[in-house]
Parts: C-alpha cells; sequence; structure tokens
C-alpha cells in the first residue's frame, strides 16, 4: 500500500496512520541507523525519530517468521539460523537459541548491528496528541522525595506504549517539573480513564510501591459514569485469563479465571453529559438509547485487574459512558440476552467445545474499539499506609461546564 511521505514525528498527528512494522535482517553490518534508512528507504532524522521514540528493537538472532513470511524471508532466517553461521558469531557465545532471540529496544542511532541480527521497526508508531494539548504542572498533585502524584489527563498512556515511550505521562510529567532522572511507573489505569497516578522517583521506592500493593495496603476510590443504575454493595465476577481485550467475565466461577471485585459505595442519579461538554472531551456516543441520566458510582476497587471497572459494569448492564468497547456489547447483549456465552442467559446449546468456541467468538465481535480519548471513569483519590498518604484528583471531565477548565 502506499504511504505518506516521511519527513519527522513531529509536530504530532492529530490521527493515528494505518498500521506498519518492518521486520528485518542485517544483510550489512553498520550504525542501526544508516542500515533502517537505506534498507526501509526512510529519511535518517526520521528513524531517529523512531529510535528516540522507542519504536525500534533488535534480537541478535532471528525470531521463527510469522506466517505472512514471503519465501525470501523465509530463506534469509534458515541461512542465518544455520548452526554453521552462529557459530561464526562471539555475540552470541554463551547464550542459548532462544535467548538470543529476545528483542530489545535500541536506545542509540550510533549503535552497531551485525550481519544476522534482527530488527522490527514500528514505522507508524500510536500517537498521543493529547500530550501536546496538556497544562502537564497544572496536573501535578503532589512532589517529595520518593514519588510524584499526577492526576492523568485521559486520552494519554501511564508509561507509553510498545512503540512510543516518549509520549507518555511519565515522560511529559519528568519534563514539567524539570527533573533530570526519569521518572518509574508503579501502577497503570487506562488511557482513556482520568485520574491519580503515582511515579516513583527512585529505584528503591517503586519497588516498595509495588509491596504496599502486592500486600493490599493501596487503596484506589474511582468515580464511574454509568449508563444505568447499579446496586451498591459487593460485585464479583471471574475474568478470562486471556491477556488481549475485550476482557470476558463469567458472573459463575470458572476455574483458572480470575477473582474480579469491587464495592460499589454509592450511585446518585445526575444528568448525562451534554453534547458541548461530550465534543470538547472527545467523548464516543455509543448508541445508548436513554441519555437523559447517567449514574454517577464511587467505587472502591478490591481486586485491579485490567478493564475490570469497565467491564463489571458492563457485565451488570451499566455500560461506563463514552465506552465503546464494552457499552456496544452491553447494548447487543440486551437486544439477545443469550449472545453472552458467559452470562445469565447463555445458550444451553453451547456445551460442544466448537459450538463454545464460535459462541465466544461471536460475543468478542459484539465489543467494539477502543475509545479514542476519555469514557466516565476517574481515579478519584488513592491512598496508602492507611491514609497516611491520600491524593484526590480534580474534579471529572463530566462535572466541568461548557467554558470550564481544560488542563
Amino acid at each position: 500500500m502506499p504511504y505518506p511521505p516521511y519527513e519527522r514525528l513531529l509536530p504530532c498527528p492529530s490521527e493515528n496512520g494505518p498500521p506498519r512494522v518492518e521486520h528485518l535482517a542485517v544483510l550489512k553490518g553498520g550504525p542501526v541507523l544508516e542500515y533502517i534508512s537505506n534498507a526501509l528507504d526512510l529519511p535518517p532524522l526520521f528513524v531517529a525519530d523512531l529510535i528516540h521514540f522507542g519504536a525500534v528493537f533488535f534480537a541478535l538472532v532471528c525470531p521463527d517468521p510469522p506466517l505472512s513470511a514471503t519465501p525470501e524471508q523465509i530463506k534469509v532466517f534458515k541461512e542465518f539460523t544455520d548452526p554453521s553461521f552462529l557459530r561464526t558469531r562471539s555475540s552470541i557465545k554463551g547464550k542459548t537459541f532462544r535467548e538470543a532471540q529476545k528483542t530489545f529496544r535500541i536506545t542509540r542511532s550510533d549503535e552497531f548491528v551485525e550481519v544476522g541480527t534482527y530488527l522490527r521497526v514500528h514505522v507508524h508508531p500510536k500517537r498521543f496528541p493529547r500530550c501536546y494539548e496538556i497544562d502537564w504542572r497544572s496536573r501535578i498533585i503532589a512532589v517529595t522525595e520518593d514519588y510524584v502524584v499526577l492526576d492523568k489527563p485521559a486520552g494519554t498512556s501511564v508509561g507509553g506504549t510498545t512503540d512510543n515511550i516518549e509520549e507518555s505521562c511519565v515522560t511529559f510529567a519528568a519534563r514539567a517539573l524539570g527533573l533530570e532522572a526519569p521518572l518509574k511507573t508503579t501502577h497503570q489505569i487506562d488511557n482513556c480513564t482520568e485520574g491519580c497516578v503515582v511515579f516513583s522517583r527512585t529505584k528503591e521506592y517503586c519497588s516498595v510501591f509495588h509491596s504496599k500493593i502486592r500486600e493490599k495496603k493501596v487503596q484506589k476510590l474511582y468515580l464511574a459514569l454509568a449508563a444505568a443504575p447499579v446496586s451498591v454493595g459487593l460485585v464479583t465476577h471471574y475474568m478470562r485469563p486471556v491477556n488481549i481485550a475485550p476482557r470476558l467475565l463469567s458472573g459463575d466461577f470458572i476455574d483458572g479465571w480470575h477473582l474480579c471485585q469491587l464495592e460499589v459505595l454509592e450511585c446518585n442519579k445526575v444528568s448525562w453529559p451534554n453534547k458541548l461538554i461530550e465534543e470538547k472531551y472527545k467523548i464516543e456516543d455509543c448508541g445508548w438509547p436513554s441519555q437523559d441520566f447517567a449514574y454517577e458510582c464511587q467505587i472502591n476497587l478490591l481486586t485491579g485487574r485490567t478493564h475490570q471497572i469497565r467491564a463489571q459494569l458492563a457485565a451488570c448492564g451499566a455500560p461506563i459512558v463514552g465506552d465503546s468497547m464494552y457499552m456496544l456489547a452491553s447494548i447487543a447483549e440486551a437486544n439477545n440476552p443469550a449472545l453472552n456465552p458467559f452470562g445469565k442467559n447463555e445458550n444451553e446449546d453451547t456445551g460442544d467445545d466448537d459450538v463454545k468456541a464460535l459462541a465466544i467468538q461471536e460475543w468478542i465481535a459484539s465489543h467494539g474499539k477502543e475509545p479514542i480519548v476519555a469514557i466516565g471513569l476517574q481515579a478519584f483519590r488513592i491512598s496508602w499506609d492507611d491514609g497516611e498518604h491520600s491524593y484526590e484528583a480534580g474534579s471529572p471531565w463530566w462535572r466541568h461546564t461548557q467554558h470550564g477548565s481544560d488542563t
């Protein structure tokens, strides 16, 4: 397919381009920037930007080629993984074959790559234009010798993505504070979620905070704007142990699935955000049938699974406003209760493994794409050590007036 002309990664485009990931085997040793530039016909400054963004990876030995590999690529793979060739490479001595196939991020443009090295280049890294719209200094809640607390804006990544570690909260927060040493992530919240995030200033405190999380000494309270009322009390589900979205839940115990628990502390009826506010914060209209009222829930997150609050509220028939991934599935299930193979009205004919697998695929297909910017979810308070350290985020986007602050 034709690609746009390449110049630099900045200024940041308003939308992400089509995916493009290139897999290369180094045929002639030399500086990595020069090799990629020549092999992919990309401007050297553009390649330098990709390396700065963390979008270039290497392995000493080529990994197994994908099913889509061309005959020429398979030929090169066999040539560079042949034992007679590998014995000539001193760089892999003392390593097992699998160890030599592990990928690492290229961090310097002048790094030398030898013949047979594998390179993976994410030519179109995922972009976060929201990073350049934020007054980051105003989002800093607290700064201590050990940590920084940030009121994370929605539409940003906490610590970056596989192909973009530059446009991240951890980078922009450190820059806003003028810190020379990089901050370190201690926990995650979704890109589309706003609110409190703790960064460590030292490797030692990062380890300390991780220990507090494991020991259940960190309490996280959320505000969620649900499309339907939710009963106050404990909500329990079990999450399928598959590390890809959407996250599938069952209300019944399934061996090997992960326990998901949250406690709804309050649920208050509020007005559905008006169109001007939704446009201002780029909230997607997911087609919920009734948009007169929404329900602001205060939630104590007891287990911290990925997408947990979003998936659990959707499973309760009360998806989060703007959540294009889970609200679409919730609407589909309301129209066809037997669609969810793990729901209360699952089809009794799904006992056969092949039929069950097909039902799961259909259920997955009923989900939408990940929201682009924001949903009605805020990590509004985080505390640890029995409240000795406690911090709150600012007002969530749905409480803002039309002319309110957009920092």
